[in-house]
């Protein structure tokens, strides 16, 4: 007997699929260079000011045998690595401390909330005057930006903990900390995985942005930055910042392949995979 599946509700388009997905990501993208070539070509616009896509990727990929820009991309990934792991570290530490305890989460909710809507932008004069340019700086800024999505989305996840789970767990004598590890922060570690993910973006936003606004030293940023002062230098500005989304889409794809492939369990990938 062939069974069928059932019909999509009426009203509803069915979803899409991941190489759908991805089909229209591409088409996007290619619409994206055909509309900048087109522009470029006809003298729509300025090439000073927009210069065809064919010659912006070009020179994206003639920047990869520049080894004095090779190594200010490393400088860019080692500045966004060291803040995130501090971010990742310190977010998850103290979400969980704020989670497992409410009346603390409660005392500091008022100077979390106070400090969490200050621009990280805002911050990079004072921290550029305090510390100097270079890697403590952008790494000091990546910090404090990165921390809010690992820490919110940690205590986001405690909250969703079955009570059930922690409760046998204490009838047989468990403490509060094999609680934790054992139950808590399993539950929340797709919630975590989330906020690891979304500060490794902002990461990255951070440690570019920084070294554009100082200008000089080493890093994708500052190269993007002395580019835009020289003589048609739109095209090294182009390719620069393809260069920051190529960066950004590599590590969000291994992410979520990671997050795929550590929390298939979870709800929100079955969702996914359906």
């Amino acid at each position: 007997m062939i069974l069928e599946e059932p019909p999509a509700p009426s009203g509803e388009r069915p979803a899409l699929t991941r190489t759908g997905r991805w089909v229209r990501g591409a088409a996007g993208l290619a619409i994206l260079a055909a509309a900048s070539e087109i522009l470029g070509r006809a003298g729509i616009v300025d090439r000073d000011y927009l210069p065809p896509a064919s010659a912006v990727l070009a020179r994206s990929v003639g920047l990869l045998g520049d080894t004095e820009f090779l190594s200010g991309v490393w400088s860019t990934v080692r500045a966004w690595a060291i803040g995130l792991a501090i971010a990742v570290g310190g977010g998850v530490s103290l979400g969980l401390l704020l989670g497992s305890v409410p009346v603390l989460n409660t005392a500091v909710r008022a100077i979390v909330e106070f400090l969490r809507p200050i621009p990280s932008v805002a911050l990079i004069p004072l921290v550029s005057l305090i510390l100097g340019t270079g890697l403590r700086t952008e790494a000091t800024l990546i910090v404090y930006a990165a921390t809010w999505p690992v820490l919110f989305n940690t205590i986001y996840g405690l909250q969703d903990v079955d009570p059930v789970a922690k409760d046998t767990l204490r009838a047989f004598g468990f403490s509060r900390l094999s609680v934790t590890w054992l139950v808590s922060l399993p539950s929340a570690a797709p919630f975590i995985a989330t906020g690891i993910r979304l500060a490794a973006a902002i990461a990255l936003i951070l440690a570019v942005g920084t070294e554009i606004l100082s200008g000089f030293g080493q890093g994708l940023g500052v190269f993007i930055a002395q580019a835009q002062q020289t003589v048609d230098g739109t095209t090294d500005v182009l390719a620069g910042t393809v260069w920051a989304g190529m960066l950004g889409l590599i590590i969000n794809t291994a992410l979520v392949l990671g997050e795929r492939r550590l929390f298939h369990w979870h709800v929100s990938q079955t969702k996914d995979r359906s």
